[in-house]
């Protein structure tokens, strides 16, 4: 067997399988919201500025309309975001936070904190996650 076909030896493997169980571990608290992960995601993504185009919160997340267009209208139907048609574009497709979306950010304040905590301590300090995330941001950007 060639080594470097050993799963052992692949760090898509363990990226893959980090991020499964970074999912996981979010499951809990993203339950009694209401959201999947990939949903929390969007949501974050209006939180920080809402009223932005399918475009723009797929240029953030590095996802396809294609596949955020299916979570939106699952969203929209959940009365977490409204989708409109673009004035001076009919072709954008705007998306707004409901109140209910809105309000749902004050119920997801403490969601970083607990996570934080997962990764703290005996596993990883400050410095460590730093250089992680530096560290994955630069694989990010090589494989874009």
């Amino acid at each position: 067997m060639h080594e470097e076909l050993r799963l052992k030896n692949q760090l898509c493997f363990r990226v893959y399988t980090l991020s499964r169980l970074i999912t996981q571990a979010y499951r809990p608290l993203l339950d009694p919201l209401g959201l999947t992960y990939p949903q929390y995601l969007v949501m974050m993504v209006l939180w920080e500025n809402d009223r932005q185009t399918v475009g723009e919160i797929g240029q953030r997340l590095m996802l396809d309309t294609n596949t955020l267009t299916p979570m939106l209208q699952r969203m929209e139907r959940e009365g977490l975001v409204v989708r409109t048609r673009g004035i001076a574009d009919g072709r954008q497709t705007l998306v707004n936070l409901t109140p209910k979306g809105k309000h749902l950010e004050q119920k997801a304040k403490d969601i970083p904190a607990c996570m934080s905590e997962n990764w703290h301590g005996d596993m990883l300090d400050s410095d460590q996650l730093s250089n992680l995330v530096t560290t994955i941001d630069t694989l990010i950007e090589g494989l874009k």
